[in-house]
């Protein structure tokens, strides 16, 4: 039973219900299985109500388990024996309700026939509204009597649509609650609350009021709780328990490995060429048709970012079938909604951070395996966002020069952590390339970044353009600013320390080492985090490790160890690292506190410490190049350990699909280590559990695996890098003598 998913015992509840059991043979498309079959108590086959491409009924086939399919309910009804289950499946959904009436319900009485019904026209003796859709309601298990499940367990029904009706004692309810995988504060009865299972006649009518039979196409998860689920139904038409509980199927997506399987001995180096090839398959890669259509769509919204994933689904195209090069940039990812058929929408968004970070993955693949489009893609990527974009502000005379817009349309706000991310790719995969195409620019944008960092060594989340552009680069190279918060802060010190490496202009180092040292002397009371304090310390560990390449000191490598300690505390045996939040008051984006703020606004996978999820946007992918570059810079085998089981556990989760080729190779934000499926409270209201990341995830990931292929790490893959001949007269331009003069 453990190893069952939920639609697996929903399904052998049906057939239990009906009276069936299974027997191990492969059927094809066919009304009835040969061999051993499964009968109802009376003797009789389930009879369904259904279309051959049904997943319920391909389920059942596969398994073996003896039924007949008819195109109607009607004759459904009419074909089944007396005392028989008839399934009564919905074709139509979500277009078109069941079309069920008084003549078809009596009919069935009259035959004494064990009834399930989707997504019904007509109930006797209800209220049957019209359909409604799902946006961020739930399903929530509201019973103790569906064996393998707990009260407020919660499932996810992808792409939902209900028939909205008021019943006593539901054994599921559709409401929007929060919770990572139970509904922690209860079902808030006046917020669109529903039923979706219900027994309506005792004994005789067992109501869905969605399609639950399209458990596989529309991926709902978990598979546990929906094999449960169709356990319990099953169950209830008769079928006995131990058939009701033998039924599998493999899910249209889907982890590459199982947790005990044997890696191949190339597995690191297909996760890394799959990790690539994702961008091309799900066409992340815009051509020239598809940069006009990005064109003008930002054109018809040039009033507001649409960041939202309302607006992203509702509005924006999707990219089209013609895959380009790197020209105009690769696209932001894919949205954590699931459709019917079990697609996910584009993120149609061209970000800055996301373009530089996948160049140094592009030219990674291209340095393992010797792929020359992925050396061709890496320079383009690199080119649009310092050339073609417009993105990069290369005014001497203005007071953001160097620095880097987030993305086309967005004029306001300056992220260093945007800018870090760029900066990595690009000094990343100049070297690689051993060129010095952007080494001007490169040095701008650090620089860019460096005067606008304070006394302390912050420089902060973000810095709003226009005030920069009124007030001038002074006043934040002069103000007392403290943040310590890892996530905005760590990897923007390591370019400053990278820089100093390279031109050994001391201002870079002992402005950097001020911060790191305010900041892990705050460790852990006064940190702040974001999405959760692992990811701070995740963050923390690349800015260190680069501290002890440049200034070797006991307390740089005493505190290199007590975050990565801390980190070790929380990985799994299976590599996975589980996410942990920090003190609540010292959280930006806490867990939801109610119903209603679920899905409102930015926050963590996990409702409460525990709670076995990892987190591949913020913790794991960070956290993986953190501990590849600790090891390259100490030798400290704790690292190296560390890091080889994080590369474990990161392969075997890549997505394998055959159904959805755009999936196929990412990697989902969300990973249920416990459960080994794709799960989080996907309260976020941008990156839910579902979202895949073309830069933050997508491209550290590979980016990593293919250096350990290597056996190289990014500071030595950079350190031939000649940005020092230009150094000395942007800095003089950037950061003239005089300022420095009056600094104390």
């Amino acid at each position: 039973m453990k190893n069952w998913s939920g639609f697996q015992i929903i399904i052998a509840g049906i057939l239990l219900w009906a009276g069936l059991s299974s027997f191990p043979l492969n059927v094809k498309d066919n009304a009835t299985a040969s061999a051993k079959v499964a009968l109802t108590s009376k003797g009789n086959s389930l009879i369904l109500s259904c279309r051959a491409d049904n997943d319920l009924y391909q389920v059942l086939v596969a398994n073996r388990i003896r039924c007949k399919r008819y195109s109607s309910p009607s004759e459904a009804v009419d074909r089944a024996s007396a005392g028989g289950a008839v399934m009564i499946l919905a074709d139509e959904y979500p277009a078109k309700t069941t079309t069920l009436d008084t003549s078809l319900y009596e009919k069935a009485a009259k035959k004494k026939l064990k009834l399930y019904v989707e997504y019904p026209s007509f109930l006797p003796g209800l209220a049957v509204q019209p359909p409604r859709p799902t946006s961020l309601e739930r399903v929530v298990v509201s019973t103790g009597e569906i064996e393998n499940l707990t009260l407020m367990q919660i499932l996810c029904l992808h792409d939902c649509n209900y028939i909205p009706v008021s019943v006593e004692n539901p054994l599921l309810t559709v409401s929007k609650v929060a919770g990572f995988d139970r509904a922690v504060y209860g079902l808030d009865k006046d917020a669109h609350t529903s039923a979706i299972l219900f027994e309506q006649l005792p004994g005789r009518l067992l109501v869905s009021t969605t399609k639950l039979s399209q458990f596989v196409t529309a991926r709902y998860a978990p598979k546990d709780a929906m094999q449960a689920i169709w356990a319990y139904v099953l169950q209830w038409l008769g079928v006995d328990k131990a058939s009701a509980q033998n039924l599998e199927w493999t899910p249209a997506v889907r982890p590459t490995y199982t947790r005990e399987q044997s890696l191949p001995p190339d597995a690191a180096r297909l996760a890394v060429q799959r990790g690539i090839d994702w961008h091309t398959k799900a066409k992340m890669l815009l051509n020239d048709e598809g940069w006009e259509e990005y064109k003008q769509f930002w054109k018809l919204n040039d009033s507001n970012i649409l960041t939202t994933v309302e607006a992203i689904i509702n509005s924006a195209p999707q990219p089209k079938s013609q895959v380009g090069d790197g020209t105009y940039g690769v696209l932001e990812g894919i949205v954590s909604q699931v459709n019917q058929d079990g697609s996910q929408p584009t993120r149609w968004w061209l970000r800055t951070d996301s373009n530089g970070e996948s160049s140094l993955a592009f030219a990674l693949r291209w340095a393992m395996d010797g792929d020359e489009r992925s050396r061709q893609v890496a320079g383009n990527l690199l080119d649009w966002v310092y050339q073609r974009s417009g993105l990069f502000q290369n005014d001497p005379k203005k007071a953001n020069y160097g620095l880097l817009f987030w993305a086309p349309g967005n004029a306001q706000a300056l992220y260093q952590d945007n800018d870090i991310k760029t900066i990595l790719g690009c000094m990343g995969t100049a070297g690689l390339m051993n060129t010095d195409r952007w080494d001007e620019v490169l040095v701008k944008n650090i620089l860019g970044n460096f005067r606008t960092t304070g006394a302390n060594g912050f420089r902060g989340q973000r810095i709003e353009n226009p005030e920069l552009l009124r007030d001038g680069w002074q006043k934040y190279w002069n103000r007392n600013k403290i943040q310590l918060q890892p996530h905005y802060e760590a990897w923007t010190w390591a370019s400053y320390l990278w820089l100093y490496d390279k031109t050994q202009w001391k201002p870079l180092l002992e402005k950097t080492a001020k911060g790191v040292n305010m900041m892990m002397k705050a460790y852990p009371r006064d940190w702040r985090w974001t999405n959760g304090i692992q990811q701070e310390r995740g963050r923390m560990l690349l800015a260190l490790a680069w501290l002890i390449r440049v200034d070797d000191r006991p307390e740089y490598r005493a505190w290199l160890k007590q975050l990565a300690n801390d980190i070790e505390k929380c990985q799994d045996i299976s590599g996975a690292i589980r996410e942990e939040l920090g003190a609540l008051d010292h959280g930006d984006m806490a867990p939801p506190t109610s119903n209603a703020a679920y899905g409102t606004g930015e926050a963590p996978l996990i409702q409460e410490n525990g709670d076995s999820v990892s987190d591949l946007l913020y913790t794991c992918n960070f956290t993986f190049l953190g501990l590849h570059e600790a090891y390259a810079a100490t030798g400290d085998e704790q690292y190296k350990i560390m890091e080889d089981r994080l590369a474990d556990f990161l392969i075997r989760i890549q997505v394998g699909s055959e159904k959805h080729s755009e999936l196929d190779g990412g990697w989902f934000r969300a990973f249920d280590y416990r459960q080994w499926e794709y799960w989080g409270s996907n309260a976020d209201a941008g990156w839910g559990a579902w979202s895949i990341e073309a830069g933050w995830t997508q491209a550290w990931l590979p980016t990593v695996l293919a250096m350990r292929e290597l056996n190289k790490n990014l500071w030595d893959i950079t350190s031939k890098s000649k940005v020092e001949k230009h150094f000395d007269s942007i800095r003089r331009q950037m950061i003239p003598d005089e300022v420095l003069k009056n600094v104390k």
